[in-house]
């Protein structure tokens, strides 16, 4: 990825418009929508829900042409601050050939979302350079952890610096597998890219997959079966879209299928098989992804991954 600079939007300041749209999935009520925008007006945000949001079409929010007007006039309209994506689902790769890239450009502001939004993040910053947020989706909760994460990184509330771990309730036991743990000791420096690992690979042979050469790989999933993980990270390689990552910081794989009469490999395993073979610092167990306490990961912003203490710093700050 070289040592280009990413562009930081402007922060998200009292008052500022918001878009709530859903690009992807459907909403599961309009109690989602009610509650996207109620959580907008708690951070001090004007919220504005776009036309298209409530429709549905099967297992996506409306037609393809409805949901793309909704996404191509938050991410230019001159009077929206910031775009919130209301949930994930499937069908942003439906849209990427048609997103008004060249408006988004011209006036940058946050884009949020995580899961199938990944797929946007990663085509906004890949095609504009422009930094973008993985995070919670508006319709979820937001724990304190996550609000300070989320508006440290979105609304630049804090100076860059060590991203918290979530915090134990002192007589709670932590099982391993919410620990942080090194597959690789070591620490590493670069661009944060990277989101949900399906979605990556969904990006694979299009002109929007992120060059990941240079970069800190930062990756989450949920709902998937152990050997479709095990293919994913296969088909990364054999492509050789793994080849010369500096680190990965691996989130949480959540609701994990261990299906098949032929037997099973533990998911540490299968990242194992893969990621330290890379001869790069690797951790796994971040709180990145499908939970409840998870960061806000600034795509494209430097960081610092140091895999043996379990620690991520981010070295500038994700908007301006």
């Amino acid at each position: 990825m070289g040592s280009k600079r990413a562009v930081r939007p402007p922060k998200l300041a009292p008052g500022s418009r918001i878009a709530l749209v859903a690009p992807a999935g459907p909403l599961v009520e309009r109690d989602d929508a009610t509650r996207a925008a109620e959580l907008c007006r708690a951070l001090g945000w004007v919220p504005t829900i776009a036309p298209h949001a409530l429709e549905k079409y099967g297992y996506l929010a409306g037609g393809d042409a409805a949901r793309l007007s909704d996404l191509n006039a938050a991410l230019t309209a001159p009077d929206v601050d910031g775009v919130w994506c209301i949930r994930g689902g499937y069908g942003i790769t439906r849209l990427l050939d048609h997103v008004d890239f060249a408006g988004f450009a011209a006036r940058p502001r946050p884009v949020i979302g995580f899961s199938d939004i990944t797929a946007l993040l990663l085509a906004l910053h890949h095609e504009t350079g422009i930094v973008t947020f993985h995070g919670p989706t508006a319709r979820a909760s937001m724990p304190a952890f996550t609000r300070r994460h989320f508006e440290r990184a979105v609304a630049g509330v804090e100076p860059p610096g060590p991203l918290e771990r979530p915090p134990a309730a002192p007589d709670v036991l932590v099982p391993a597998r919410d620990r942080i743990v090194a597959v690789r000791s070591g620490v590493a420096e670069g661009p944060l890219v990277g989101g949900n690992l399906t979605l990556i690979q969904c990006l694979l042979g299009t002109r929007f997959m992120p060059d990941l050469r240079g970069a800190v790989l930062f990756l989450e999933d949920v709902g998937e079966e152990v050997y479709r993980i095990d293919r994913m990270l296969a088909h990364l390689r054999l492509a050789g879209a793994l080849d010369g990552v500096a680190g990965v910081a691996v989130g949480r794989f959540t609701e994990v299928g261990r299906r098949g009469a032929d037997g099973v490999l533990g998911l540490e395993e299968v990242l194992e098989n893969y990621l330290a073979p890379l001869g790069v610092p690797v951790a796994w167990g971040f709180p990145i992804g499908h939970i409840d306490d998870q960061w806000t990961v600034p795509v494209g912003v430097r960081a610092r991954l140091d895999a043996g203490a379990g620690s991520l710093e981010l070295l500038e700050a994700a908007v301006a």
